[in-house]
């Protein structure tokens, strides 16, 4: 599996903030969490595992 740029995953610029991709991976991690999430569990976790 090849290894996805970070920037990328978090959907941020390269020039984002630490702050921003603070945010961004917070947002994302809440969304995709599979007790949280309303997709299947299945596709929450994989999606999850990328975000982190």
């Amino acid at each position: 599996m090849a290894k996805r740029d970070f920037y990328d995953v978090l959907g941020v610029p390269r020039t984002a903030s630490a702050d921003d991709i603070k945010s961004a991976y917070r947002r994302l991690a809440r969304q995709y969490h599979p007790d949280v999430s309303k997709e299947s569990p299945k596709v929450a976790e994989e999606k999850f595992k990328e975000v982190s």
